[in-house]
């Protein structure tokens, strides 16, 4: 509990002070970092006698916009550099640990913001595509006496996106701790590269991935 609890690393000195918690201090770090890591790899781009970092480079953004646009089709194209840099946060978020950092999917704060982001642009999706009318409209299809559902399903939506993403980061956390209190010198290893790996990176696929999903079914 001590581990998943979020310190305040300080506090902002207006009004009554506003804290800044853990989360927010290695978000901030992931953002520094990623937005350096994109200056320098941009730098001296070429059409021509292209380097090796610029076509492994232009190969991941290909394979993540590949990715995205046949899940969306071409009206849902605007909604790929969204989706791209959610993946991107998220796994790196769930991997930071291995560098000492908290994570900060471990905070339900962290998780339930980005579900609610992405609930937000899944009904401007709707909006943008079909008009404000026909958005309002849709929930009462297939027929009238299933608009409640429809509506709770809103509601439902960011919190099946939120609770999600944070059970099983927590969830991979525990396991990793008990098996470190059971033997804690070679038998976490093996499991690390499942639980902290390979499971952190499935978990940022599944989160956008269903993202993109409602977002196409807003937008038929």
């Amino acid at each position: 509990m001590k581990e998943l609890n979020c310190d305040t690393v300080f506090t902002i000195p207006i009004g009554k002070g506003i804290p800044v918690l853990e989360s927010v201090v290695v978000t901030w770090i992931i953002m520094g970092v990623v937005t350096l890591l994109s200056i320098i790899l941009v730098r001296n781009l070429k059409v021509e006698n292209v380097s090796r970092k610029q076509l492994a480079l232009e190969s991941f953004v290909s394979f993540l916009q590949d990715f995205f646009e046949g899940i969306l089709g071409k009206d849902g194209k605007r909604y790929v550099p969204y989706l791209m840099t959610v993946a991107l946060y998220i796994g790196i978020a769930n991997l930071i640990g291995l560098l000492g950092f908290k994570s900060p999917t471990k905070d339900m704060n962290v998780t339930a913001a980005l579900a609610i982001m992405s609930i937000v642009l899944i009904e401007y999706a709707g909006i943008h595509k079909k008009g404000a009318k026909k958005w309002v409209k849709s929930f009462a299809e297939p027929m009238p006496i299933i608009a409640p559902i429809n509506v709770l399903e809103v509601f439902i939506r960011p919190v099946s996106l939120c609770m999600r993403l944070f059970g099983n980061v927590l969830g991979a956390f525990v396991v990793m701790e008990l098996l470190k209190l059971i033997l804690p010198v070679l038998l976490p290893i093996p499991f690390s590269f499942y639980f902290d790996i390979f499971d952190g990176l499935i978990q940022a696929y599944v989160f956008v991935f269903l993202t993109s999903l409602f977002i196409k079914e807003a937008i038929e």
